[in-house]
């Protein structure tokens, strides 16, 4: 008659068994960090090219070592149609100087880079450059591709 019936134990802890202590764990497992890391890494890899200044002109190439800074410079770009950008804004060039002096944050320590395109027109180029000379900036570069081959 009561085969199937289990016993009704008190106290709420049953009979015969014991309580397993774990010793804490001394160990870290670094491989989740080290395949988080990883991905980061491919992630950041992937998007710092995707980070440069968005006018596309095609660069000329040059033996030039990089130039040194801790500031984040402001990128003047020309096309070979003759267009003019402050970063990625198309500007007028008899606009540039007022428009430098409005965004420069070190005034006329800031640092200036002109992106010409290879096909561009030289004295373009020389003329920006001069009116943004002429008007107190000394901190000028030209940016260039690093060349290719021998």
């Amino acid at each position: 008659m009561g085969a199937g019936v289990k016993p009704a134990y008190k106290g709420g802890r049953r009979r015969g068994r014991r309580k397993v202590h774990h010793a804490p764990m001394s160990e870290i497992n670094v491989t989740p960090f080290v395949d988080v890391m990883l991905v980061l890494l491919i992630i950041f890899m992937v998007a710092a090219p995707l980070l440069t200044v968005g006018v596309p002109i095609d660069l000329p190439e040059t033996r030039a070592k990089p130039m040194e800074g801790d500031t984040e410079p402001i990128t003047i770009s020309i096309r070979n149609s003759g267009q003019v950008f402050i970063q990625d804004t198309e500007i007028d060039p008899d606009e540039i100087v007022a428009k430098l002096q409005a965004i420069a944050k070190t005034g006329y320590d800031e640092r200036i880079y002109v992106r010409g395109d290879r096909d561009a027109d030289y004295g373009v180029i020389m003329q920006i450059m001069g009116r943004i000379s002429a008007a107190g900036y000394k901190r000028i570069g030209l940016v260039t591709l690093e060349e290719q081959g021998g």
